[in-house]
């Protein structure tokens, strides 16, 4: 009673309370009770029975509870590529009704059309520090050293981590300013902790070997991280992943409801066409990001990385018996260990698309997941285009979306 009385008495802040209890189960309780109190609101609906004795300088600080998000099930859809293949069902957390109905129906054209054809094209997270040089002339020797020294720096980013190795490191120079973009393979793990650990390493090694050049900051934003950016749209992070279809004219006009012909048209107006006008940067696509903030919701994944994540380009042309449809998504940061993946709800929406935990060999977990996503991505751009082609996405919306349920 001692404690509560102090933080009544505003004595002690609230994040003191975990130090003070020596739990972080019984300081999220008190928190909670404290907040109901001061606010006179029932708070009641935020308890839960995670391991805050865990997550608590892991995942979340003052912690009071958790929100519970409705999670359903998409698929099978079938993905041949080079780390899955196979039939999958995708976990897509969401309160968008009528999201998981449509992806669910384009996982079905996908998998009765043969499945999705998946490539990982590149597999780098990056981080970007930067560094304050006397003039012009320090910072273009700087990116020389850097060029020069790459085995050497290699080796200072390996010291931090059994996981992960640098595979680049790119210098943009800006006057006096040196920007340099550090890629590195980062196993199962997302890896930006890694590579974050690792990228001061390197800073370090070289300011050490250049003293007149100061490290300004750790991330100079040309990583870049949670922000729409040309660069990871050319160059990629994360994963660079896509994914193909060919879909017959009979499942398209039985199943889809529409023709070959009017989906390529959806797509050059409102795909490309409707895009450009608006100034679009890396959102040539019917609705990426719902497909992947649903599932990294599902499976514990940064979700404010949706923002680079969703960056996608949907190509959709008409054959003469059916509908070609690929997708393309440069900058997917997934991972199946570190970050919200070990939770125990997160850890079971991977496990039931089979790539929980480390792969073997490592990082092929991480990759298998990538090609799952992207061919999720496919199914949910074939299941809207279809559906806007045919003119029947406001009528899902009212049936699904507007507390009309489902019907199948």
């Amino acid at each position: 009673m001692g404690v509560e009385e102090a933080l009544e008495r505003g004595e002690i802040p609230l994040y003191k309370l975990d130090e003070l209890l020596g739990s972080s189960v019984k300081a999220t309780e008190l928190r909670r009770r404290f907040l109901e109190k001061r606010l006179g609101k029932d708070l009641s609906a935020l308890k839960s029975d995670l391991p805050f004795d865990q997550i608590v300088g892991r995942n979340c600080e003052n912690t009071i509870g958790a929100v519970s998000i409705p999670v359903g099930v998409a698929g099978p859809i079938r993905v041949e590529g080079s780390y899955a293949r196979g039939e999958y069902y995708i976990p897509l957390a969401t309160t968008e009704g009528a999201l998981v109905a449509s992806v669910n129906r384009g996982c079905a054209a996908v998998r009765e059309s043969g499945g999705a054809l998946t490539a990982v094209l590149a597999d780098a997270m990056t981080r970007a520090p930067v560094f304050e040089t006397p003039s012009v002339r320090h910072s273009v020797a700087l990116a020389e050293w850097v060029k020069r020294e790459q085995q050497t720096l290699k080796a200072s980013f390996s010291e931090t981590t059994r996981h992960g190795e640098m595979i680049d490191l790119k210098p943009f120079v800006a006057g006096r300013y040196v920007f340099l973009r550090l890629e590195a393979k980062t196993g199962d793990a997302m890896g930006m902790n890694m590579v974050t650990r690792g990228a001061e390493n390197v800073a370090n090694k070289i300011v050490e070997s250049n003293p007149w050049a100061r490290h300004l900051a750790l991330s100079g934003n040309l990583c870049t991280d949670k922000k729409a950016a040309a660069i990871n749209w050319v160059l990629g992070r994360g994963k660079t992943v896509t994914a193909e279809v060919t879909i017959p004219q009979k499942i398209i006009e039985e199943k889809l409801k529409t023709t070959p012909e009017a989906m390529e048209k959806v797509a050059l107006t409102k795909l490309y066409l409707g895009s450009a006008r608006a100034g679009v940067l890396g959102g040539f696509n019917a609705h990426a990001a719902n497909i992947i903030a649903a599932v990294f919701l599902a499976t514990g994944q940064d979700a404010a990385q949706v923002v680079e994540s969703s960056l996608c380009l949907t190509m959709v042309e008409a054959l003469e018996d059916g509908v070609y449809v690929s997708v393309t998504l440069p900058s997917l940061e997934v991972g199946t260990v570190g970050g919200g993946t070990w939770l125990p709800a997160q850890r079971t929406a991977l496990e039931l698309m089979g790539v929980s935990g480390a792969g073997d060999p490592p990082g092929t977990n991480a990759l298998k997941m990538a090609e799952i996503v992207a061919a999720t991505v496919l199914a949910g751009e074939v299941s809207l285009i279809a559906a806007l082609a045919a003119h029947h996405l406001a009528k899902a919306h009212v049936r699904l979306g507007r507390g009309g349920g489902s019907k199948g």
